[in-house]
Formats: C-alpha cells, structure tokens, sequence
C-alpha cells in the first residue's frame, strides 16, 4: 500500500470505525478518534509534498494493481500537477470541519463524524484515480455520506435539499458512465484514463463525449443554469456540511473537465469553448448579482460560490497557460476562503440560530476577535490583494484579456459585484451599534473557534504573499495539457 492509498483509507477505516462502535453515551472519545483519524490522514500526506517532483508533468506516486481481471479493471492512483493540492487540502479540510463541529453536533456524533471522514476519502479517491471506473466509484459514492449528512443533521427542509441534491448529481453523472463503457469499447477494453487521452476520435464522438461528461461536472460545479440545487442544499446543510461541500466537492467537477472533457474530446472542447466561456461569464455576473439581493447568509456565500466557480471554467477554457493555472489556483483559495466564510456563518449560527442578515447588526461591539477573522475572510471573498482570493481570480483576468480583451472586461467585474454583496453583508452584520438583545448577548469565540479560524487566516495569507509553491507545482502539467489540446486527435 503507497502513500495515496493510505490517504484514501485511513480516513474511510476510521469513519467506519466510529460507524460500527461509536455510540452517543461516549460521545467526547468518539470527537477525539475523529479527529487523531483526520490527523492521521493529514499527516500521510505530508510526504506527498516533500516527496512531489515539482518540475515533471508525469504521474506520480503511482500505484496499479489488477481489480476485476474479466473486464481489465485495475486499482490505478496516481497524481500530477492538475490534482495534486487537493489530496492535502481535502485532508486539511476534514481536520478543520472535525474542529468547527466538536460541540454543535450533539445527536449521533459517531455517524456525523463517521460520514465526514468516509467522505474525506472518497474524495481523495477522485482526484487520484486514474481508472476510469474507479474515478466513477469514488465519484458517486461521495453522494452518499454528504446526502446522509444533510438529510439528518441539516435544516427544517433537509429531506428536500437532500433530495434535490441527490437526484441533480446522480442523473448528471448517468450519462459519464455511458461515455465511460463507450470510450472502454472504443480503446479495445481499456479503462485507463491516461489512455483514452491518446484516443483518435471523430468529430461527432468528441462532441457526444464532450456533453456526456458536461452533463456530470457541470452540474458539479456547478455551472449555470444547473445551479439551483446549491443555495438549497446550503442553506439547509450543517455547517461542516456546507464547509466541505464549498471547499471541496464542488472541485470534483471543475477537476472532472481538467482529466476528462479536456484531454479526451481536444477539439469538441476547442469547438465548444464559446458556450463554456459564455455560461461561466453568466456565472460571474448574473449569479453576482443574485447574490446582492440575498437576505440569508449562507444563500449569499452560496451564490458566491457559483460566481467564483465560473472564473474557474472561464479560465479552463480560454486555452493559455495563465488561464489554466489561475482557475486551479482559485479552486485551491475558493476551498481555504469559503470553508472559512461558511465556518464564520456558522459560528453566529451556533449562538444565534438564525442566519438572516436582519438579525444582526453591530457583531463587532460584543465578538471583536471574530469579527477581525471575518473581516479578513470578507476581504479574501472580494479578492483583495495579498490574499487567496486574489490570485487565482488576477491570473484569470490576465489570461481572458490576452484570450479577448471583452471577455477579461466582463470576467473583472466580478471583482466589483464580490466586493459589493460582500461588504454590504459584513456592514449589515458586523458594523455600527448593537442590533437587538441577542446581538448584545453574544460571547466572543472560545479557544477551539480561535485556533481554527488562526489556522484558516495562515492559510490565506500564505496563499495571497506566496503562491509561488502552488503554481510550481501545476506549471510542467499545465503546460503538457495545452500541448495536448492544441494538437488536433480528429483521423
């Protein structure tokens, strides 16, 4: 067993752990396995970056063991610069969102944590898979912990959102499994990724393909106009639930497009660019602007979200390497700066239990400390520079302005329509005089909340003022993927 299948299962052995022998009436020791479980996770991925070969754009790590020999399926892992952050910053994520719900998760601790650090395998297995049929498993079976996670711990329209959620995903993915046994029948039985790469398709299969897999990581992303189910599923999920879901699984379909749409269908994705880049400019400005209007705090963030995300489909598909680069940078500040925009939500939640900006007002006067951290997650939010909000979303505009300087203009104005909708919330919440008796209630975060709010702050900073070890990292493969979309596949 390597390194990436220790970070796989170690988190998954113990969620399944607490599943089978956690109960309520030892309720603390249950807090504590999950979290030495997600340390422990963390830590085997400490070798992944001090061992990661920074200047190669080969597979790494590499591990292929033969699964199912009838239909040549292998337990294939291995990771490059496209997808090697996500291994650590999912690990990071479970560790923080283990932290952030030490004491609002009262009821069925052990399968709340259980499912968390299940799922925090799960989706390391997506990013490392390089078996077609085994990035489909991981894929679908992260469906199931974060649907259980919201149906039992989330709102009063849990079972809705936790519907809406469920049927949204699954029906994308219905047809990537089409296009996976086809490209399997196609490459004489092989569900190697890497192979499928070098596959010469036609015109009309690159484009059948193409939209196959759209239907999946699209509604992943999401992308508009498939991102209704998102507000929903927010508003209702726990805090920890919505954390993950912003920080990482949204990334399994931007990730999706960088293996699959990308490098198996060049020339559909060339051909089709203009609607991605059309939709994601949609993303960025129309869904910035439903987030001005939003009344609820996490409905805004979750539209912020969208709008975040299209920069990283903008950048996917304007084909240069600043624009490639900068959208896997900002899915890396999106995963650190909206964890830490949801956990802020959800401390206020804990004391208040509401989430309407309404019931706020003048935060600042009783949670000094916090609001400062929030404070600078907003920034972050905005794109302000020197932190990982600005990075990712800088890189992009630069590259959309040499792509087209129209496109670039409309891509900069996210950064206006994320300063307005997030400032207005943090006046309305955190600024002026005390709003109501609850506000005037209000305790400022205890030493758990401190440290993990520390933790994330670091993060963006480091992010912000030095991002130079994350795009070393991505450079040799982006540059490999380019070369390979520029080169025609059609016989």
């Amino acid at each position: 067993m390597g390194l990436l299948s220790l970070s796989i299962w170690t988190p998954i052995v113990f969620g399944v752990l607490l599943l089978a022998f956690g109960r309520d009436n030892c309720a603390r020791g249950v807090r504590w396995v999950a979290l030495i479980g997600s340390l422990l996770g963390l830590a085997v991925t400490i070798p992944l970056i001090t061992g990661f070969d920074t200047s190669s754009a080969q597979m790494q790590f590499v591990e292929k063991v033969l699964w199912i020999e009838r239909f040549n399926i292998h337990y294939h892992l291995g990771l490059d610069g496209l997808s090697f952050w996500f291994v650590p910053l999912t690990a990071f994520i479970t560790v923080i969102v283990v932290l952030a719900s030490w004491e609002s998760i009262t009821e069925r601790v052990n399968q709340y944590m259980g499912a968390f650090l299940v799922l925090s395998g799960l989706m390391i297995g997506v990013f490392a898979a390089l078996d077609g049929l085994l990035f489909y498993v991981f894929f679908e079976a992260t469906l199931i912990p974060m649907y259980l996670i919201i149906g039992i711990w989330g709102g009063p329209n849990k079972i809705y959102a936790a519907f809406k959620f469920f049927l949204y995903t699954l029906m994308g993915s219905l047809l990537t499994l089409v296009a996976i046994i086809y490209l399997y029948n196609v490459s004489g039985g092989s569900f190697d990724i890497q192979t499928w790469h070098k596959l010469p398709l036609g015109s009309l299969p690159q484009t059948l393909v193409f939209f196959a897999f759209f239907a999946a990581f699209a509604v992943k992303v999401p992308m508009f106009p498939v991102h209704t189910w998102l507000p929903d599923v927010h508003v209702e999920a726990p805090t920890g639930g919505s954390a993950v879901l912003a920080a990482i699984m949204l990334k399994l379909g931007a990730y999706g497009f960088l293996r699959f749409s990308l490098p198996i269908a060049p020339d559909a994705s060339r051909e089709w660019a203009w609607l991605m880049i059309a939709l994601s400019l949609i993303a960025v400005v129309y869904v910035g602007m439903v987030a001005l209007v939003q009344k609820d705090m996490k409905k805004l963030v979750a539209y912020s979200s969208v709008a975040h995300m299209g920069f990283v489909t903008l950048g996917f598909f304007i084909f240069n390497d600043l624009g490639v680069s900068g959208g896997i940078v900002q899915m890396i500040a999106h995963g650190f700066v909206s964890g830490a925009m949801f956990l802020c939500i959800g401390v206020l939640y804990d004391r208040v239990h509401s989430r309407d900006i309404a019931a706020y007002g003048g935060v600042v006067n009783t949670m000094p400390k916090f609001a400062a951290f929030a404070l600078l997650f907003a920034m972050a939010n905005c794109g302000l520079p020197a932190t990982a909000g600005f990075v990712g979303e800088w890189m992009v505009i630069l590259g959309a302005v040499k792509f087209n300087f129209w496109v670039g203009l409309l891509a900069a104005t996210a950064l206006i329509f994320g300063a307005a909708y997030t400032l207005w919330m943090y006046k309305r919440v955190y600024l002026g005089p005390v709003g109501n008796d609850h506000v005037k209630e209000l305790q400022d975060i205890n030493c758990r909340e401190f440290l993990i709010l520390v933790i994330l702050a670091v993060a963006v900073l480091y992010m912000g003022l030095y991002p130079k070890p994350f795009t070393d990292v991505m450079d040799p493969s982006v540059a490999q993927l380019l070369q390979h979309v520029a080169q025609s596949k059609l016989p």
